[in-house]
């Protein structure tokens, strides 16, 4: 087949998809995946794979088209069961059984500015698993990934609630310590960077990483040096029993809470005595929705109510990963692009956006790509799930959490 043959057989299938979905959606019907050969791999869960034609050149992209209209289905958020902490995608989903999955927030993945600092693992933006809060978001500066979009920020998140509807918000965290002396505001929850002279809360979620991270960059510069006015305080059963001048590391048992300073709430911390009583009272607030998360996961918006984002990079092609949102919040489309050579240009993000409303999302979101970009699903009659892109690196990459697709049937 010549290049010329190939680039027409893209486009009409481009077209033929298109068509379906355009027709489903005139007599109310809900499209299979938006493209052709679409398989089940579970009741309401769908699998297809498709070129896209682009600006750089074709792309393959994988997709799973989850309904959750159907009661015997439902996502939630894959982790290795520390916030700290990574494990490839499809080990997360054969630890808890899902069917199929993508990789989640982009993460603290090195820290060559910071010599004698290791890196966490743990991710920029909010996290909820199982209707459990386990992380808040990370300055904007503090971000690791591709700089945000006009008006995105790290609180920005992707979630499902518990009227099982997908929807865009952004979760900031509100929280406080009350002592004898006072009240003292949180800044973090099992966050790997604090805000400048913040105080941050960590717990058995963390695991056992050390939490030296959390005092290093400001909230502008990601790369600027540790702070040395730092404080750690541990809490048990609702007193102090112990009190560090650096942050330490270590698991923590359930019911131990460590509070960590740095510049002004180190010096707050410093009031607080061995033997004193204290109540960390901690939780994520939606901007736009009054409904309990399940499930939320960070990373930026590329479209809202079928309209892109302002400002979206329309020069820079990566591979991707992706979630659309469309059927008034009951069908999720997990998108994720091939990594292999033939197919590495990806897409910008604007691309992006524009491939989400044309497979029928009214709402779109970015997700850690390159090297990270991996989509599982299984094989009819397999028992566990099977690895469907081409991952950039040559395999896959442990990444801090990912959605996974789970099914009752």
């Amino acid at each position: 087949m010549t290049p010329r043959d190939r680039r027409l057989r893209t486009v009409l299938t481009a077209l033929v998809a298109w068509s379906a979905l355009a027709g489903a959606a005139l007599v109310g019907a809900a499209p299979a995946t938006g493209v052709p050969d679409a398989r089940t791999i579970a009741p309401g869960v769908l699998y297809s794979q498709f070129d896209i034609p682009a600006a750089h050149g074709v792309t393959h992209a994988h997709l799973v088209t989850v309904d959750l209209r159907d009661p015997r289905v439902r996502v939630d958020l894959m982790y290795p069961g520390a916030v700290a902490a990574r494990a490839t995608v499809s080990r997360l989903a054969g630890a808890r059984g899902a069917i199929a999955g993508i990789n989640g927030d982009f993460f603290d993945i090195s820290e060559t500015q910071h010599p004698g600092v290791e890196a966490t693992g743990s991710s920029d933006g909010p996290a909820i698993a199982g209707a459990h809060v386990l992380k808040a978001a990370v300055p904007n500066g503090q971000r690791f990934g591709p700089r945000l979009p006009p008006g995105a920020d790290s609180e920005d998140v992707l979630g499902v609630g518990s009227d099982r509807r997908a929807r865009l918000d952004r979760l900031s965290l509100s929280g406080s310590v009350r002592t004898p002396h006072g009240r003292l505001t949180l800044g973090g929850l099992n966050q790997y960077a604090l805000p400048v002279g913040s105080i941050g809360v960590y717990t058995s979620d963390w695991g056992s990483t050390s939490r030296m991270r959390a005092v290093c960059g400001t909230d502008t510069d990601r790369g600027a040096p540790c702070s040395v006015d730092t404080y750690e305080v541990t809490v048990r059963n609702g007193r102090v029993v112990a009190a560090a001048g650096r942050p330490g590391g270590g698991p923590l048992a359930r019911g131990t809470t460590v509070l960590v300073g740095r510049e002004a709430g180190a010096r707050k911390l410093r009031t607080l005595y061995r033997g004193e009583r204290v109540r960390v009272i901690r939780r994520l607030v939606a901007a736009s929705s009054r409904t309990p998360y399940r499930f939320a996961v960070g990373g930026f918006p590329v479209l809202r109510h079928g309209v892109p984002s302002a400002g979206l990079d329309d020069s820079t092609s990566a591979v991707r990963t992706a979630v659309g949102i469309g059927h008034g919040g009951r069908r999720l489309l997990l998108l994720a692009l091939d990594g292999a050579s033939a197919y590495r240009s990806g897409l910008t993000l604007a691309e992006l956006a524009s491939e989400l409303r044309r497979l029928g999302a009214s709402d779109g979101f970015n997700l850690d790509g390159g090297g990270s970009s991996t989509l599982v699903a299984r094989r009819e009659g397999a028992g566990a799930v099977t690895v469907r892109n081409h991952p950039s690196g040559g395999a896959e990459r442990p990444v801090p959490n990912g959605i996974g697709v789970f099914s009752a049937s």
